[in-house]
């Protein structure tokens, strides 16, 4: 069962998570969600143990019900220039600044991270599968990357992005050696497996 975090320090946490390091092509997000200290939904869990649907019907539930959220995105030209790592702690800190809140304290979804706020956090490896607000932020910035690919899929259709959303299967990888790169693939990834287009 997901808890709170809360305790007499942080009377306001804000839990943080990303979506998108794995894929080849597309911008990663980030979300940051401050949960009313009362709340509590069954289905919440971490985004990769939920179906699509109860990911959308969550995130209705989580936009009507936060103090406040956030999501923000990196895009794949930036990833390339500073990596992935540096693009996804990027995205959360951004994700932080945008919030119409400021919280007391930051539960970040991982092992690293570079705080440019003044406000305190914790790392949590696996917290999307502990913590309610990492949960949150963690539905958030899945269905907001998805909803990205799958418009993006339109002007790229080869790619089958609508179904991938740019992660590294092979359908994908075959279409990338067939049709070569889009403006939206990530270069600085291994985009065909073993073998590479920049030799």
């Amino acid at each position: 069962m997901l808890k709170p975090y809360y305790d007499i320090a942080h009377k306001m946490e804000c839990g943080c998570d990303e979506a998108g390091r794995g894929c080849l092509a597309g911008g990663v997000f980030a979300a940051a969600v401050i949960l009313p200290k009362d709340f509590y939904n069954p289905l919440l869990n971490d985004s990769k143990q939920l179906s699509d649907k109860q990911r959308r019907e969550l995130r209705v539930v989580i936009e009507k019900e936060a103090l406040a959220y956030s999501v923000c995105e990196i895009s794949n030209e930036e990833i390339d220039k500073i990596n992935i790592l540096a693009a996804s702690i990027k995205a959360m800190n951004k994700a932080v600044f945008s919030l119409k809140i400021k919280p007391d304290f930051l539960l970040i979804d991982g092992n690293r991270f570079r705080n440019e706020t003044n406000i305190p956090y914790k790392t949590i490896v696996k917290g999307d599968a502990t913590y309610m607000s990492i949960a949150a932020a963690s539905i958030l910035a899945k269905t907001y990357r998805d909803d990205a690919m799958i418009l993006l899929h339109k002007s790229f259709p080869q790619y089958y992005w609508n179904e991938n959303k740019g992660y590294p299967t092979a359908k994908h990888r075959k279409a990338i050696e067939e049709y070569g790169i889009s403006p939206l693939h990530r270069k600085t990834f291994n985009l065909i497996g073993e073998k590479t287009l920049f030799d």
